[in-house]
């Protein structure tokens, strides 16, 4: 792969990532403002999680993913966003641990976006 193209690709890919994180933070701050306001269950505040990490990955790639290799730059974007996101969090709450769910939310998210990367290559822009 020549070095033009491979420059593309992770300008591609770090654009995706921010963009996908901005969006996650944002959702997640007005989210915490309506739970602090509304007495939410915890079943309905780990679904709306799960949406948000969903639409975050998706408009990131949308958003930045073009030309080819979507799948590819779409899964990254994905796999980096969740491990980013869970530093930012375990930072915040102080509290790290690499459990299942983190070993499974990483594979979901690497689905999400390379599905998104692959939606947002075919995309008429």
């Amino acid at each position: 792969m020549d070095e033009v193209k491979k420059n593309g690709y992770i300008k591609q890919i770090i654009k995706g990532l921010l963009s996908s994180v901005i969006i996650a933070l944002i959702c997640v701050l007005v989210f915490a403002f309506i739970v602090k306001f509304a007495m939410l269950n915890s079943g309905i505040v780990k679904a709306v999680n799960q949406f948000i990490k969903i639409l975050s990955v998706f408009l990131g790639c949308v958003f930045c993913v073009r030309e080819k290799a979507g799948l590819i730059k779409g899964g990254f974007i994905g796999l980096f966003f969740s491990i980013l996101i869970y530093l930012i969090f375990a930072i915040i709450g102080t509290e790290i641990s690499f459990g299942a769910s983190f070993f499974l939310d990483l594979v979901l998210t690497s689905l999400i976006g390379g599905v998104s990367g692959i939606i947002a290559v075919n995309m008429k822009k």
